[in-house]
Order: C-alpha cells, then structure tokens, then sequence
C-alpha cells in the first residue's frame, strides 16, 4: 500500500440524517474511482462500509465504518457515520478526526432532523463542510427544495457548485460552475464533456456570481478588488475556494445521483481540488505530563502523536483500533507510549481500512488514518505519541445513555459468558453502559435508546453465541420510618436443655433524607453484656434490608439501645440477633413507615417549539419543572421527575420532537410516594413475593 504526504490526505466524515444515502454514496464513490471492480449497493447488502450482519440486515448504518481511495494521486479517506437517532453520537468521534464533512442531504426530502443534529457536531469541532444532494434521479427530486431547505436551517453560505442536467428519472449530467464546464456520464460514471447547455444558463451564471461573492468576502484584499473591478479572475477565485471552505465561509453543494453515477467524478475532482488537507489546521492541542496546555502541528517533522477514535471487536482479528496521526509519523513495528493510560505499546503492523478488509502499510505520515491490530491496553479516546514528548489529547465525550434494561441470561451456560462478550462490545461503543444495580441485583444494559439496546441483544447471540432477555429495570424503592417510637424486642426459647434467652429495649427514629442507619449505645451499665450489643445492631440491619411494607430496604433512620436483660446460660449472640429482629418488627407497628421513590435531575434539549408539549408531558409524569434556558435554536429545560416515570420517556421525546430532542437524567434524591402509587407497589409487591412472611427465630 502506497504512503501519502500530509498535503496528499483528504479526510472526510460523511455525516447526515438516516437514509439520506450516505452509505451508498460512499459505495458509488469506490466503484467511480476504480478501488473496487464491484460496485456494491445497499439494497443488495453488498457495501464496502455496512459489512456487519445487523447493518445489512437493518439497512441501516450502526456505527463507524472505514473506506478510502486514490484520485489524482491524492489519497481520499472516507469515514461512514450512522444517521439515525439511536446511534447518530457516533458521528461525533468521526467529526473530531475528519478535515471536512461531506454533509448529504436526501433531493427529495430536504435538511431532515438528524441532519441538523450532525450540523451540530460540526460546528462544535468547527468543521468546514461541504453538502451532496442525493437521490436526484427519484421522482419528486428537487435540487432547489433542498438548498432552500438548508439555506433555511443553517444560514450559511451555501452555494451550488455543480447544477444537475435534466430532472428526476432524466438527470444524467451537471454543469460544473466553478470551471463553467458540463458533463454528462456513461453506467459506469465516467464522465463526458459536452456543451454547457443553455436552458438554465442565467441560473449557472447566477450561481457563479454567487461563488465569486463568497470567495471575495472571505478575503479583505479580495474584497477590495471585487469592488474595484466588479467581478474577479479565476485566478483570483480558484486558489481561495479552499481557503474559503477551510474557514467555514464557504459551503459548497454538489448534484449526485449514486444509482446512475451522475455527478460523482466531479465531486471527486472538487474534493482533491478544494477540500482542506489535514495541514490547514493551526493546530491541534493538548496537554502534556505537567498538565499545561501543549499543540503539535499536522507536520512529518513533529514528535508523533495520534487520537484513537474507533475501536472494532472483530471475532477474527481481535481487537482493531483505529488511529488519526496528529503529528509526527510512523512506522511497522514502532514502540509508542499510549500517555492517557501511562503504559508502553508495540503497534506490529500499520494497516489501513476498507470496510472490514485490513490493508498492510509500511508506515504512515502526520494527518493519516491508521489501524493496529491487537494492542493490549489502548481503548477509544486514549492518545499514542513519543515517549520522550508526551501529550494527551482530550477524549471525545459521549452522550449519557439514556434508557436501560434489565439483562437477563436465558441459561446459566449464557451467564458464564455474558460478562466477556458485553465487555468487548463496550469497547466497540463507548455510548453503551452496562452496570450491575446493587439494591435490585439486575445487571442493567443502557444506551441512547431502544433500538440501540436492541442491536446489542442481536450482537450477543449472532458474534458470541449468548443469547439474553431484556426487562424494564426495576425501580429502587426505599422505605423509611415517619414517627419516633420505644419498643422492646424479646426472644425466649425453651427447647429442653440449653435454651435460647435475648431482650432489648430500643428507640427508633426517623432521620433526614439521606442520612442512612446509626446504631446508637446507650447503656449505662451490665444490663446487656458488651459482648452481645453488636448482635442486637446486626438484627435490626437485617430485618431493615428487608422492609416492612413492600420488601424493600429501610433508610434514614436511627436506632438508640437504652435497656435489656439477659441470662447467664441461656443467652447468646444468636438470641440477641433474634431480639434485634423482633424489636425491629415490633417498632415497625408504630412508626408509620412509608415507601421513597427515588428522583431524578434531568436535562431535556429540544427545539423551542416544542417546549410547551415537553412541560406539559413533565407535568404528567409528576416532574417539577426546575428552570429553563436558551440554548442556540434549542430550549433547555431542566426538571426533577420520579424515576418510575422516565423508564419510556426515549420514546415521548421521539415523538414530540420529530427525534430532534434529546435528554440525560441523574440520581438526585428519594422523596414519598404519593398514598394511591404506594398501594399499587405494596400490592405488586405481595404478587412478586417480595414481602417475607415471619420467619422462623
């Protein structure tokens, strides 16, 4: 495999909403360019980027895939990111390590809503974009309706750069406005020239104006001679478009279709003329071992450095990890320091990506994308770099998961397996979670929503032969107690021969929220030995673990040991255990215990208009609204609502805002439950078994 220059790379994330055809444009791309013989087709499950069961299954783009090409001698680097809303975080790794986003738009349907949210990670990396209108063969295609739709959304400069020939099933060309030259193109995409048509000429002459515009008022000297000579020369205008895009001034769009290839080799053409290489960044920064602020350039000549964005569990290879080179190069067989973890790693072979397919190479250069086959301890978001010149890069943070189930193993043969096969799946998705709940005993498998959870129970059974169940989690009642009380806890037992003998006298009362269990010793004297003081605590503990109205344990509340008796043959530390348990029965009589839900602090980010229907569902749920602020277009809405009414809130949200909403919750307190809710789980409760009978002392 041929090694590139800096200068020579071109990163792309190809990013975009769900069925935009993102996958299918980059498949066309590779057939255009001749890097593959097959031109593979979604539809078909013959893609170079969605390789993996459930994507062809699904039809749809799951997590990050890696492709790349050679045109003009330049090496295009192609990263596929899914579109739909369970899975669109991933994009945002792909948008940290790309030199530019390829932002496609369905012809037909316009800017959608996932489009907007992957703008949105765009700009928080200030990406410079470009946009591809796809789908401009289908019926009801409209090149116009989806550059008003975006000129609607994003307020940007954006600006065709290539125009198409003919509409719906009759496009097979575009004018090339830049180099006001046009094209039509064979089955394969090759591309002809032909005259520049001219119906629709003062729309391309229009258009070109508008480019020259742009690039003018992207540069002050540029500017100045605009307005001095009206227009300015292609000599003017070629060599700043790419500072233009590179500066996010300019945003060009381009006319595809990816079934009759029209429109692709052009597109290619613009990328290796006009995209920006990894060099244009200033640079990229981190921090070093003393913790300061440190860059390092995209240049062969710095120390090396890279960011892991992607790591892939491949049933065969094993663990593949997937590198941007920061700065600095590097060869097979290097020995580097992975400074986010502090340890050594020996790299072996470089390889790059295409789809699944690893391609040896024999070493890579500053602005590159690589991938290491095996490496020991580096995960997704650590840094590699020279040992002598350590830096770390900041991890690209991952949304909160923001549903969970209860997982469960269908045999204990699958629960031998399950912990190994969900851990190498964590290492692939850094958006999942997986946790073991210590009060309920469910191990709980989260993700940014249903569909996402979903994938991960196919995973399981198709890649590790481990087949699980999914439950709503339970909710983590707690009870307590609302009035003081004394009471006494005697156990006497008289079998024939050595007898059983406790009693203590106890107080109970409640505590702050919060607050948890204190023992407290106040005897004053021998009436209970020291010895057997602690078994008595040990009692009460055991029965609080397991409530008195519903099962579930007993907080916030203390206990004060005043008073007791004992005998000298018959007591032990099992009888005043036995006691502790009866004194804890016995106070529960009077104390007036209730059941505490717990409330969570969540955090809602919605599109403003949709903020009134969000309230009003929270108010449903019985959420108090905390506050509100502004957050670009979006509201964010901050609110305390009880857990047991957030465990289907995905799929509301979904719904109110057309899935361009998003929200995270944390735990934040326990609070009562309202008296007809406590009925209901008291009830559920004795129908599951969870409330003990008396047991045998």
């Amino acid at each position: 495999m041929k090694v590139y220059a800096t200068e020579a790379i071109r990163n792309l994330a190809v990013i975009g909403h769900g069925d935009a055809g993102k996958t299918q444009l980059i498949s066309s791309l590779l057939y255009v360019a001749g890097t593959t013989p097959r031109w593979g087709k979604v539809d078909e499950g013959t893609t170079v980027t969605d390789h993996d069961e459930d994507s062809i299954a699904r039809k749809i783009t799951l997590n990050t895939a890696l492709a790349h090409l050679e045109h003009k001698e330049t090496k295009v680097n192609l990263i596929d990111t899914p579109g739909y809303a369970a899975f669109v975080s991933h994009a945002r790794p792909a948008c940290r390590v790309a030199d530019c986003g390829i932002v496609v738009v369905d012809g037909v349907k316009g800017v959608e809503v996932q489009t907007e949210k992957v703008w949105n990670y765009a700009n928080e990396f200030m990406l410079p974009r470009m946009m591809v209108v796809t789908k401009l063969d289908k019926e009801h295609a409209d090149i116009g309706i989806a550059l008003e739709s975006a000129h609607n959304v994003f307020k940007r400069a954006i600006v065709p750069f290539t125009l198409p020939i003919g509409k719906e099933q009759n496009f097979k060309g575009v004018v090339d406005v830049v180099h006001m030259k046009a094209y039509e193109f064979d089955e394969h995409g090759k591309a002809k020239e032909i005259e520049v048509p001219a119906e629709g000429r003062d729309v391309v002459d229009k258009t070109r104006e508008r480019i020259i515009e742009l690039v003018a008022e992207s540069d002050d000297a540029l500017m100045e001679k605009y307005f001095d000579q009206g227009t300015l020369d292609d000599s003017d205008v070629l060599p700043n478009i790419g500072k233009a895009i590179a500066a996010s001034k300019l945003c060009p769009v381009f006319a595809v279709s990816t079934m009759n290839l029209a429109g692709l080799s052009i597109l290619l053409d613009h990328i290796v003329e006009f995209a920006p290489d990894p060099a244009h960044h200033e640079a990229e920064h981190g921090k070093n071992e003393r913790g300061e602020e440190e860059s390092r350039k995209y240049s062969s000549s710095e120390s090396f450095s890279a960011y892991g964005f992607r790591t892939i569990a491949d049933p065969f290879a094993g663990r593949i990890n997937v590198f941007k080179i920061f700065s600095g190069k590097i060869g097979t067989d290097a020995t580097v320091y992975n400074s986010t973890r502090g340890v050594t790693e020996r790299l072996g072979a470089l390889h790059t990506m295409q789809g699944k397919q690893l391609d040896k190479v024999a070493e890579a250069n500053a602005g590159d994308i690589i991938a290491c086959v095996k490496l020991k301890e580096t995960q997704t978001g650590d840094t590699l770099c020279d040992k002598a010149h350590p830096i770390v890069y900041d991890p690209v943070q991952y949304p909160e998961a923001a549903i969970a189930f209860a997982i469960e193993p269908k045999s204990r043969q699958d629960e031998e397996k399950i912990s190994v096969a969900i851990h190498k799946i964590l290492e692939e998705d850094p958006a999942l979670s997986f946790t073991r709940d210590a009060q309920t005993k469910e191990f709980l498998l989260a993700g940014s929503g249903q569909v996402h959870v979903e994938t991960i129970v196919d995973k399981l059974k198709k890649r590790y032969n481990v087949e699980v169940m999914l439950h709503p989690p339970k909710v983590p009642y707690k009870e307590t107690i609302t009035q003081r009380a004394e009471v006494q806890g005697r156990h006497k037992k008289q079998t024939g021969g050595r007898g059983q003998f406790g009693d203590c006298k106890v107080i109970f009362e409640p505590l702050p929220r919060g607050s948890g269990f204190t023992f407290e010793d106040k005897i004053f004297g021998g009436s209970v030995p020291q010895q057997f003081r602690p078994a008595i605590e040990k009692g009460i503990v055991e029965a609080a673990s397991h409530g008195a109205i519903a099962g579930y344990p007993l907080v916030d509340f203390k206990v004060q040991l005043i008073d007791g008796s004992y005998h000298n043959v018959d007591s032990d530390e099992h009888s005043f255990r036995a006691a502790g348990r009866k004194a804890f029965r016995n106070a529960m009589e009077k104390v007036k215990p209730t059941l505490l839900e717990p409330i969570m602090d969540v955090e809602i980010t919605a599109p403003q208009e949709c903020s009134g229907d969000i309230m009003g569902d929270l108010n449903s749920r019985r959420g108090r609204v905390q506050g509100m602020d502004t957050w670009g277009k979006n509201q964010l809405i901050k609110a305390q609502v009880p857990m047991s009414e957030m465990l289907n809130y995905q799929s509301t949200l979904n719904s109110i805002t057309a899935a361009r909403g998003s929200f995270h919750m944390q735990f934040s307190h326990y609070d009562p439950v309202p008296g007809q809710l406590a009925q209901k789980i008291v009830q559920q409760a004795k129908d599951e078994g969870r409330i003990r009978g008396e047991e045998e002392d």
